[in-house]
């Protein structure tokens, strides 16, 4: 019944501050419900109260839970255990959301949907404590989130509180889901997806599989970099990781790429700030050894942002060529620019523009490879981005897919013969992938797909992943990473 999910940052109040622990207690002196004390001097709030207000602003803002967490996390200087409880509790509390729904709507008279945001936040992720987590303690999630309650609504709410945890605590053993449940319902419920998404891919996919995807899709995701080839090989950066310390092993997935255990925010390392390395999933670091790019040649990349693939093609072509990297955002040329600028590559140039009018900007066959990292549904990131599954909605997959083709179309004219195209999508959706490529190819007879693919990839990939003529699909079980669609197209004439 219960998990310790990897990021899990152990018993509560172990390592606080003075100043957190003071902040956690029930009836502080001059404590007030809006959370000020009577000073006037705003109060630290504590890993759980903080997890509920992030969570409830998720809820009624509509936010991106990883930028807020960050925002939040960076204002308020908690300590590391807190700050790591706070992460567990948010991300948590979102990958596991209709499930918690579904046991909590037991003991809600109403049900949960109808209690106010930040009570619906507080009795969540405190059952998310109690129902998925070994190691807190059932009284310190009990009694801070009556704690909690006490101060921000009144004594009707901070009692309902109580009695609904209570009571959960006391039923734990019989919180199971009907042996009867039709299996899609089971999968949803079981790995707290929307039905929809999983009636899908198991329509796509099969039943067995699309429980396999979901229950990756609540998997902590691991940290992968990216060797800066220009700089030093793969071996040598791990032989520098290792040197201090650094738990690092190759990618069976990518051939520069490095998984690193336990080991913080990489950004924050000296190997990211001297540009020896990137941060990358190592299913994204695939799209650049597809392309396969040769110094000298002139690449396009359409939709460039953030630049971890543009930057990655510049290396691959030892920084000699021209690559145009194109993003629709203004700001998010920015990016590009900062990463080519850290790295040391001089082969970039940045442009502005909506990606279906690059065949206005450039003139027929001015380039020996394109990239069209479309924009996607984004269903192959779920473990990055676990409020997506609840943000998504399904008739947003053939929106999303009708403007893909638009650029594949627009941009297909701008390759030269015996050019190379590659398609790719962090996604999992036959209809923005295969058929998309099925599609264009129908009506582009002067394109064939390149089996060549099969040569560029590790045969590890090859085992393991969904693999067709030109094309390839991994899912985020195959290889603990993210789920990414590649497809390499031959401008034949």
């Amino acid at each position: 019944m219960t998990e310790q999910r990897k990021q899990n940052s152990g018993s509560p109040g172990k390592g606080t501050s003075r100043r957190n622990r003071r902040s956690n207690g029930a009836g502080a002196p001059g404590g007030t419900a809006s959370g000020k004390p009577s000073g006037g001097k705003p109060r630290t709030p504590s890993a759980r109260e903080l997890a509920m207000d992030i969570l409830t602003r998720i809820e009624t803002e509509h936010s991106y839970s990883n930028l807020l967490l960050n925002q939040s996390l960076q204002k308020h200087e908690l300590e590391r255990q807190e700050a790591g409880l706070v992460t567990e509790l948010v991300y948590g509390t979102i990958q596991r959301m209709n499930t918690i729904d579904y046991f909590l709507d037991r003991f809600v008279a109403k049900g949960v949907a109808k209690l106010q945001p930040w009570v619906r936040a507080l009795l969540r992720l405190s059952f998310y404590q109690l129902y998925y987590l070994d190691r807190i303690p059932v009284h310190a999630a009990v009694n801070e989130a009556v704690n909690i309650a006490k101060r921000r609504g009144h004594q009707g709410i901070s009692g309902m509180v109580n009695g609904v945890l209570r009571n959960v605590h006391r039923s734990m053993d019989t919180l199971t889901l009907p042996a009867d449940l039709p299996a899609v319902r089971r999968i949803a419920l079981e790995h707290s997806h929307p039905e929809w998404m999983v009636a899908r891919w198991a329509a796509q996919y099969g039943e067995e599989e699309a429980a396999k995807l979901a229950a990756s899709n609540n998997a902590a995701p691991h940290v992968s970099v990216r060797a800066n080839a220009n700089r030093l090989s793969r071996a040598e950066l791990l032989a520098q990781l290792e040197r201090e310390g650094v738990s690092a092993r190759p990618s069976v997935v990518a051939p520069a790429g490095v998984v690193i255990e336990n080991a913080g925010n990489m950004a924050h390392s000296p190997w990211f700030r001297q540009g020896l390395l990137t941060m990358q999933d190592e299913s994204s670091m695939l799209v650049a050894e597809v392309v396969d790019p040769q110094p000298g040649m002139s690449v396009l990349d359409c939709c460039a942002a953030p630049g971890g693939k543009t930057t990655h093609l510049a290396e691959k072509m030892s920084d000699r060529g021209k690559i145009t990297a194109n993003d629709v955002h203004p700001h998010k040329e920015a990016l590009v620019a900062e990463q080519a600028s850290r790295l040391g590559l001089s082969s970039i140039r940045t442009a502005v523009g909506d990606a279906k009018e690059l065949a206005g900007r450039f003139a027929p066959g001015s380039f020996d490879r394109i990239l069209l990292d479309a924009p996607c549904s984004g269903l192959g990131v779920i473990r990055r981005k676990p409020d997506a599954k609840w943000t998504k909605r399904e008739s947003e997959i053939g929106e999303i897919a009708d403007l893909q083709y638009d650029i594949l179309r627009s941009v297909a004219g701008l390759l030269r013969k015996d050019g190379v195209l590659v398609y790719s999508t962090c996604t999992i959706e036959p209809e923005e992938n295969e058929k998309q490529v099925q599609r264009f190819l129908s009506e582009h007879p002067d394109y064939q797909l390149d089996t060549e693919l099969d040569s560029l990839v590790p045969r590890a990939v090859l085992e393991k992943a969904r693999l067709s003529e030109g094309m390839l699909q991994i899912l985020p079980q195959h290889f603990h990473t993210d789920g990414f669609f590649i497809a390499r197209l031959r401008k034949i004439r």
